[in-house]
C-alpha cells in the first residue's frame, strides 16, 4: 500500500493538470503537461514537474505564470483534495523527455557508425 505522500502526489497530479488546463486564464501559460509530483514526508512541500509546449521563451514565460497564479492553485488544489495545509508548489521543468530524446539520437548515430564501419570491412 502506498504511503500518504505518495497518494497525496498522485491525486496532486491529477487535479493540477485539470486545474492548469481549466482554470488558469494567463495567456502567458501555453500547453502544460504536468508529468510528476513529489511531496515531502510531512506534506509541507510539492514539487511539481512540468514539460512545456514550445521554445525557451514560451517554457520561461508559462514558469513565471504558475509562479504568479501559485496562491490560486493552492487554494483549488485545497479545495479539492481536503488536507488540513496543502503543500507549499514548487515548478520544475521534467528533462527527461529532453535526455531521452538525445539518448535516442546517440544510440541512432552510433548504430549508422557501426553499420558504415561493417560495410566498409565487407
Amino acid at each position: 500500500m502506498a504511503n500518504r505522500s505518495t497518494r497525496v502526489a498522485e491525486q496532486m497530479k491529477k487535479e493540477l493538470g485539470e486545474i492548469i488546463a481549466r482554470k488558469l486564464k494567463d495567456p502567458r501559460i501555453g500547453f502544460v503537461t504536468v508529468t510528476d509530483v513529489e511531496v515531502t514526508g510531512d506534506l509541507q512541500q510539492a514539487t511539481v514537474y512540468i514539460t512545456v509546449l514550445g521554445n525557451n521563451r514560451k517554457r520561461s514565460d508559462t514558469l513565471k505564470g504558475l509562479e504568479q497564479a501559485k496562491g490560486f492553485i493552492r487554494t483549488e488544489i485545497g479545495q479539492r483534495i481536503r488536507l488540513r495545509k496543502t503543500p507549499e508548489l514548487m515548478f520544475a521543468f521534467d528533462v527527461s523527455a529532453e535526455y531521452g530524446s538525445k539518448i535516442d539520437t546517440l544510440l541512432k548515430q552510433i548504430k549508422t557508425e557501426d553499420n558504415e564501419k561493417t560495410e566498409d570491412i565487407e
